[in-house]
């Protein structure tokens, strides 16, 4: 893949990969800004602001009709680390592209109506979401449980509704200014567009938007975790839930991708580990599942089931160690190994496939490094061998490393929430 790279000279980083192939492009803008740069008293700001950003902008009063007349779409999402806007257009009509996100980055319309609507649309998406659904506050609570000290320690979403409720217009035009500049993004373009073309359209319409002072407040990184941690709650919910979460490297570390890998070892497909001996032979779960959440300071592996009405939550925890015991101790066979590197090559080089999903892929290796680095991450799965992969699970499947959460259908006996 040819592959080029520049930096404005206010600071905007631009990646452009041509695809003559097609007739679309695909324009992403990552702005390094997730839920890790807000503060305990105001949560859920990084997520407001995926909104917000489609609210209007100073010369742009409505985002989405121009691009519905550019015979374009869009979309947006919010993560710990990072939020990421992308569109396509044909590329015909791609200097449209430019000319919105480059307005909405040089400044939002910050108006009293676009506030207000989009309060009401992030609070409504947190009550649906987060309050009145079974399970709803999971996320929450394993947030908490997980992290004493980083702002992992609240989801995207913010920690209280009342934070979005009472957000004002100067601690919105306050973030903004703080975080959406253009030293403080990546633009990554994709498409039928050549380096000159993408080159030319950038400097038209982004060159000009000034460097802005960004806030480099240290965040607090998570101590080591030394001793296991529990909670138990009571809610009115149909069946019980397990849920087990073990600290992981963070993105850029080495033992990574071997994190990533443990998750599929113990649920990928029918046949994995945990789906295999606890659901389909010894029917103590009717689910189980296994995944990662990765993070730049350091993310976790979840492990999380639903017991039969059979099985007690001590016996549904046991059986659930019996197999991380297991895998420690056995290990892997070569045959799961590769299986789990096939699967993984697949899923990523399928992403490729997809402008919108490239375009992103590469502004995510830029903020991490150097966007070459995506071309570089089948090959460093490839070369994980099983004693290197049965390092880090030793390290990683401690049980004073884990977190573990009862979540108790109300009417169970002996239950105490705490």
């Amino acid at each position: 893949m040819l592959l080029n790279r520049c930096t404005l000279d206010n600071g905007l980083k631009v990646v452009h990969w041509q695809d003559t192939s097609t007739q679309m492009v695909t324009l992403n803008v990552l702005y390094k800004v997730g839920s890790r740069n807000e503060s305990e008293e105001h949560t859920g700001f990084a997520h407001l602001f995926e909104h917000l950003m489609f609210g209007g902008s100073a010369n742009i009063p409505d985002y989405d009709t121009p691009l519905q007349l550019a015979c374009g779409d869009n979309n947006a999402f919010t993560t710990s680390d990072y939020t990421n806007y992308y569109l396509t257009v044909p590329a015909v009509n791609v200097e449209t592209g430019f000319w919105l996100e480059s307005d909405r980055m040089n400044a939002l319309a910050f108006t009293p109506e676009s506030l207000e609507v989009q309060r009401k649309v992030v609070m409504e998406e947190f009550k649906q979401h987060y309050i009145t659904p079974p399970y709803g506050d999971i996320s929450h609570l394993m947030s908490a449980l997980a992290y004493k000290v980083h702002p992992y320690r609240w989801p995207t979403i913010g920690l209280k509704l009342s934070h979005i409720a009472d957000v004002t217009m100067d601690e919105v035009k306050d973030f903004f200014y703080r975080f959406y500049a253009p030293n403080n993004a990546i633009l990554s373009v994709v498409g039928n567009i050549t380096m000159e073309e993408t080159m030319r359209l950038a400097e038209k319409w982004f060159a000009p938007i000034s460097r802005r002072n960004i806030d480099t407040t240290p965040i607090p990184q998570e101590p080591e975790q030394t001793e296991q941690r529990r909670q138990i709650v009571e809610r009115d919910v149909p069946a019980n839930v397990l849920y087990l979460s073990f600290p992981i490297a963070g993105i850029t570390h080495p033992d990574f991708h071997c994190c990533d890998m443990i998750s599929d070892i113990l649920s990928i497909g029918k046949s994995c580990r945990l789906n295999q001996h606890l659901v389909e032979e010894q029917h103590l779960f009717t689910s189980i599942d296994a995944y990662i959440a990765p993070r730049l300071d350091g993310g976790q592996l979840f492990i999380c089931g639903m017991p039969s009405e059979e099985t007690s939550m001590e016996d549904a925890e046991a059986a659930v160690w019996h197999e991380i015991d297991d895998l420690l101790h056995q290990g892997i066979t070569s045959a799961e190994l590769e299986k789990v590197k096939n699967k993984f090559e697949a899923n990523f080089m399928e992403e490729r496939t997809n402008r919108q999903k490239l375009a992103a892929q590469l502004a995510f290796y830029e903020m991490l490094g150097n966007a070459e680095w995506a071309e570089k991450e089948v090959e460093s799965y490839r070369s994980i061998t099983q004693e290197r992969f049965m390092q880090v699970c030793r390290n990683v499947l401690k049980r004073e490393k884990a977190s573990v959460l009862w979540y108790m259908s109300k009417g169970e006996e002996g239950i105490e929430e705490q």
